[in-house]
């Protein structure tokens, strides 16, 4: 929030049943984060068709008078698809295999043949384009992950996909992994899905609860364009299927080693001199590697044959290491994680027309850490100098689906579920001697750099835990041409006891060193000429100069920092969707649905202080037309809008009661410690030495009715896809797809409290009649409009105060981030020896809003950044947002060699990010505003505009190789994978302040090689 925080089924009926969910002829009710497909095409009319699957679902439908005929929410499996006539067998198509959410289309023309000798054929020539669907998806099957060289994370599958780039390393997840971004969102805009649950993270939406990597069938990448039963998405969704038994057991297992021997040295890092060349060693890295080793294993198969079944999956994964610090944090950390995962499913055909699923699953991170000195004189470690901070994180998920086939035309399924999260910290042998010491690099060069052994900044609340339910109820009902989908999405998230703090047992602060750049008269925050015309700059907070206290005449000074925030708070989540499928004719498919979602945040006292119920209407329109009539070419598109709620998280300083603040002092010294001395306090518009929050956070309870513009909307994206499909020849396919986003309304806070004074000072309302202390620091807004406040009276009751965005608060820019991209591919379908596909993707990602997130500073408060906070901070703001890649090219597949031996690989290019670049303000290096420091958008006294510099394109080759001998009847498999093959460590992103001495110096680079054996038996 504002300024950067310095914390871190037996048989079915015989009956057409399967067209009871059935969007349209060729469509299907299979849509986004769906576990089910659908199986459609073209046949003689009277004729019946019949499915039956390795899970023990059988149907059968009757081919319709214009010769089609479809089945619809088919579990995903591998089928059998058989015409027959008379009750005698004619044709059938083995091992149809169905991805998620698509249709596959099994056809058997006229068959005016006379003869019934059946003919069987295996599906490897089924067409591969599924003129069913209207959306931008990638399906991965368990296949495919199987072959491919990749990261064991969904992350790392994710990022298969055109237009998901990795997020910044700053971020992690819930349970410490990496994060991605889709189509220019932020890294908190997607959403999750594990078996139809949402999982996305309750706290902050950082990532969200995955599978066991052997237990992945399909996952589902969607992109966009995906149908009005889901919502809370305006970024990507990450949907997986899980694996499920069948009528014949199996079982296996896998152990995976990744060596710390073979690991590629990690490249050091230096500071960037002011002439760019290389400066002084910043961190020694060339010993931080580890070794990681993952066992696995899973049996499936049935309890009750056609009627009863079970897969059960299990991961244990550890990684063991040690990780040398920066040169202002020189100790060596020996860690350790663990990652055990497991996965459940029963699945149970109760009747001919009900069935049930049951899933559980759950996800665990442990981190223990033991920190030895480490000299950088001599590059050498010492002993030991304390426990880092060990954390055990995890969360369960438990669901159930129910669905019944009520008539041949109506389905109803009801989904719930709930997911009980634990998020505890432990700090072993704390040793409360020591404060903290932030931003070490920018204190006074005369004097040592401080440093002490405290290691431990602010922790985690011990009792931190959160659950989430999610309650679905669907119904779908076929009428002629049309079939009509309806239903409710609703969710409940509460964070317990959620929140960070300095430790009890400790001093309760932290120093924090910092600069003005050798301007020892410019005032740290505030001071004269930073007010707007015709204001006092008396009237707005103000930190004095450092050249007026000894000590401070080269512009050097310290703050005492003290940090907490703590709540329990909830989000409700509400939705109701409807949508009609209308096959117009045998060519044309238009999806028509509407949406309507109702969000409501509360406050740790359990009030709702954002109340967002009024219709948020979400239009959703596609289309898909099969050009050629036989599914070798399909043009689509669809337009649709998207609601996101905001997480639990914002509640915490929002509508809470957190402590935020810092006491300014020059010094003269810093001892052995790191601690200051000869400490000097600096004036305030407090007094002198007065601890000062920029953001009103003075450990007060927030009102809730203060903490949000009274006329405050949800952050909502439009949408536009464009795209065709087609095939080239009989083993090909090549295609282009067009996007287009806008972010049409977003939601940050605001910061300058001084001008809404301003402006009740203008409309005649009395200063005596209120507290200016009872104005927040941060209220939340949607940038570019009008907001209107409530400000409590003395007497009881409240002033509104309407703010006007240009007139009131001074802004001269509104709210942009906007997104276009062309994508181009060719894909070679799996023809039994080999699968390949490469993706071609111009984009660009431009505004001067990312969205929930702050990618270059590493800010993760959600929908509170230090944008908007005040009008200066977004001068110059408008260019190209962090996650924009205007280039990025994509390869992968694998070729069967010979009988024994597959090939892998997975080639990603892509152009380098937006390099930032922050300083003081204009031309004289002022700090105007509340003055936060040097985040404007100048770099050396002249305008800096995010992208005016670029970060190097990287390039990535990985390469497997799989042994499957004969010998062992190809149960038993060897491989390894080298990731990285030509060790490019190329820099991601950079420190962005101009005015540090760490400016330039590297924040992240690529991974280093590293190779992984494995070895797996399959039976």
């Amino acid at each position: 929030m504002n300024q950067p925080e310095n914390h871190k089924a037996g048989p079915l009926r015989r009956t057409s049943l399967a067209i009871g969910l059935a969007l349209c002829l060729f469509g299907t009710g299979a849509m986004a984060q769906s576990t089910t497909g659908s199986i459609y095409g073209q046949a003689q009319a009277g004729d019946t068709v019949l499915v039956k699957s390795n899970t023990g679902v059988t149907r059968q439908v009757t081919v319709d008078a214009a010769g089609r005929y479809v089945f619809d929410s088919l579990p995903l499996g591998s089928y059998t698809v058989t015409l027959q006539r008379d009750g005698q067998t004619v044709d059938s198509r083995a091992d149809v295999t169905m991805r998620v959410g698509s249709g596959t289309e099994v056809s058997f023309g006229a068959h005016n043949v006379q003869s019934l000798a059946a003919v069987t054929v295996t599906a490897n020539g089924l067409p591969s384009i599924d003129v069913s669907g209207v959306d931008s998806r990638t399906v991965i099957t368990s296949q495919q992950l199987a072959r491919l060289p990749l990261a064991r994370s969904a992350e790392a599958i994710a990022l298969l996909a055109p237009g998901v780039v990795s997020g910044s390393s700053l971020f992690v997840n819930a349970l410490g992994g990496s994060v991605v971004s889709f189509g220019g969102a932020s890294v908190t805009e997607n959403a999750y899905y594990l078996n139809g649950f949402n999982t996305t993270d309750p706290l902050s939406g950082f990532g969200g609860i995955t599978l066991p990597y052997g237990a992945i069938d399909q996952q589902e990448i969607l992109s966009g364009g995906y149908g009005a039963a889901y919502g809370r998405s305006d970024g990507g969704v990450i949907s997986q299927v899980g694996k499920r038994g069948t009528n014949e057991w199996h079982f296996g297992g896998q152990i995976q080693w990744t060596p710390k021997d073979l690991n590629a040295d990690p490249k050091n890092w230096y500071y960037v001199n002011k002439d760019g060349s290389q400066g002084k060693l910043r961190q020694y890295r060339k010993d931080n590697k580890s070794w990681t080793t993952t066992a696995s294993a899973y049996v499936g198969g049935p309890l009750i044959q056609d009627k009863l079944f079970l897969f059960a999956a299990v991961e244990a994964e550890r990684r063991q290491g040690e990780s040398t610090g920066s040169n202002v944090a020189p100790f060596v950390d020996h860690y350790r994680y663990d990652n055990p995962k497991w996965y459940g499913k029963l699945d149970w055909n109760i009747t001919d027309s009900n069935i049930l699923e049951v899933t559980a699953a759950s996800n665990k991170s442990s981190y223990q850490g033991t920190y030895n000195e480490f000299d950088y004189a001599t590059l050498t470690e010492g002993g030991f100098n304390s426990y880092d901070t060990h954390t055990k994180n995890g969360a369960e998920v438990y669901s159930a689906k129910f669905t019944s086939y009520i008539t041949d035309d109506l389905t109803a399924s009801v989904m719930y579920g709930k997911m009980k999260g634990t998020w505890y910290s432990n700090t072993p042998g704390y040793d409360p001697t020591y404060p903290y010491i932030f931003t070490a690099a920018d204190a006074n060069p005369d004097f040592a750099t401080p440093h002490n052994s405290q290691t431990v900044s602010t922790i985690n609340l011990p009792g931190h835990r959160s659950t989430n339910t999610n309650l679905r109820l669907d119904l779908s009902y076929r009428l002629g041409d049309h079939t009509i989908t309806g239903g409710i999405d609703n969710q409940d998230v509460n964070n317990i006891d959620g929140g960070t703090k300095f430790p009890d047992a400790g001093l309760g602060y932290a120093w924090e060193y910092n600069t003005m750049d050798d301007d020892p008269d410019a005032y740290i925050i505030g001071g004269p000429g930073t007010a707007q015309p015709g204001a006092d700059w008396h009237n707005s907070p103000w930190v004095a100069n450092t050249g007026s206290q000894p000590g401070g005449e080269t512009g050097y000074y310290v703050a005492r920092y003290r940090y907490h925030d703590n709540a329990s708070v909830r989000v409700k989540q509400r939705a109701q969707y409807i949508e009609d499928s209308w096959q117009i004719n045998d060519r044309w498919l238009v999806k028509l649905g509407l949406r309507n979602d109702q969000f409501t945040n509360y406050s740790a006292a359990g009030k709702p202080y954002v109340r967002l119920t009024s219709p948020q209407w979400a239009p959703r329109v596609g289309f898909s037309w099969d050009v050629n009539g036989d599914s070798s070419f399909k043009v689509y598109g669809n337009a649709g809008r998207y609601y996101l709620a905001m997480p639990t998280s914002v509640a915490l300083r929002a509508a809470g009661s957190s402590l935020y603040t810092r006491e300014y002092y020059t010094y003269t010294g810093i001892d052995q410690n790191g601690i200051p001395t000869g400490l000097h306090p600096i004036e305030t518009y407090l007094g002198d030495g007065a601890p000062v929050s920029a953001n009103g956070e003075y450990g007060q309870p927030r009102d809730p009715k203060t903490s949000a513009s009274t006329n405050l909307k949800s952050e909502y994206q439009d949408e536009y896809i464009l795209g065709f499909d087609k095939k080239l020849g009989d083993a090909w396919v090549y295609g282009a797809k067009a996007t287009y986003r806008n972010l049409r309304n977003a939601i940050d806070d605001i910061a300058d409290s001084p001008s809404i004074v301003a402006k009740m000072n203008r409309m005649g309302i009395d200063p005596a009649t209120y507290d200016v202390s009872q104005i927040p620091g941060s209220i939340l807004i949607n940038p570019g409009n009008t907001s209107y406040f409530d400000i409590p009276k003395l007497g009881g009751g409240y002033y509104t105060v309407p703010m006007d965005w240009t007139k009131d608060f001074g802004f001269n820019t509104t709210m942009k981030r906007k997104y276009y991209g062309l994508n181009l591919y060719l894909e070679h379908p799996f023809d039994g020896k080999w699968f390949g596909k490469l993706d071609y993707l111009y984009s660009r990602s431009y505004g001067n809003s990312e969205g929930q997130v702050r990618s270059d500073i590493g800010q993760e408060d959600v929908s509170a950044t230090m944008d908007w906070d005040y009008a200066t901070l977004m001068d110059y703001a408008n260019g190209a947002l962090a996650n924009d890649r205007r280039h990025q090219i994509k390869a992968y597949g694998s070729y069967q060699v010979a009988p024994e031996w597959m090939l892998s690989g997975n080639l990603a290019i892509a152009s380098g990010g937006p390099k930032t670049c922050l300083g003081a303000y204009g031309p004289n290096g002022t700090y105007p505003g509340l003055g936060y420091g040097p985040y404007y958008h100048f770099c050396n006294g002249q305008p800096s505009r995010p992208g005016d510099q670029r970060l190097p394109w990287t390039y990535r080759l990985d390469l497997s190789a799989e042994y499957r001998p004969e010998w062992a009847g190809k149960k038993l498999a060897f491989n390894v994978m080298v990731y990285n093959v030509f060790d490019k460590q190329t820099t991601t992103q950079t420190y962005p302040v101009s005015t540090s001495s760490s400016y330039l110096r590297p924040y992240s680079s690529m991974t280093p090689r590293y190779v992984r054996f494995g070895v797996s038996y399959d039976y």
